[in-house]
């Protein structure tokens, strides 16, 4: 998502190292419609019986089963559509029930005491939900130079009041399919991120 002012990135805990690796792999397919080549290597993607594994085992089946065209043709449905996709995955609708609220500004004023800017060609305000989930990534594989205390507090400030919300609304939206287990995977996100939070406060 973001541009940073910081080159050099320390060693990353093998525990943070996964948790940026399970943002940025959510935020890909809530940015864009996945390529045929990401539905590739979803395909070969296994879980084990936790619940994180078995909703990544039927996102992996679905894109077995699925045609490109058609999970394209469902991005569009839940987040574009014809005036307005079935969901607005942005944090001053959830937060306000409308865009562009304060909800924008606040993030806006952290990403840049952060030293994070928009990258170029991205178009989308900054809290949509892919974005904000890219920079926990970032934070996380310290691309992004923060203290525990500061990813806590972006968490917190700006995903944990209302993505939930979202990610349930998104498992039940009238077009979702493919998304159904990826709604699955970013709610177990917050729930997870939600109490090593609690734990470390």
């Amino acid at each position: 998502m973001t541009d940073s002012q910081f080159g050099n990135e320390p060693a990353i805990d093998p525990i943070d190292a996964a948790r940026g690796d399970q943002y940025r792999f959510v935020a890909s397919l809530l940015s864009s419609a996945p390529s045929a080549e990401l539905l590739r290597g979803i395909a070969g993607l296994s879980g084990d019986a936790s619940p994180m594994g078995q909703a990544m085992s039927n996102l992996a089946r679905l894109a077995r089963e699925g045609d490109p065209a058609a999970v394209a043709s469902e991005f569009f449905e839940l987040f574009i559509g014809v005036g307005r996709g079935e969901l607005l995955p942005y944090a001053s609708f959830y937060q306000t029930g409308f865009l562009n609220e304060r909800p924008l500004a606040d993030v806006r004023g952290d990403l840049a005491r952060l030293g994070v800017a928009r990258a170029e060609g991205r178009f989308e305000p900054e809290d949509h939900i892919a974005l904000l989930f890219e920079v926990m990534a970032d934070l996380a594989h310290g691309k992004v130079a923060a203290t525990p205390e500061q990813q806590q507090a972006f968490f917190q400030r700006h995903i944990a009041p209302w993505a939930g919300q979202f990610f349930d609304d998104l498992a039940i939206a009238p077009s979702a399919s493919f998304y159904r287990p990826v709604a699955e995977i970013g709610r177990l996100i917050i729930d997870i991120e939600t109490r090593a939070f609690s734990l470390a406060a």
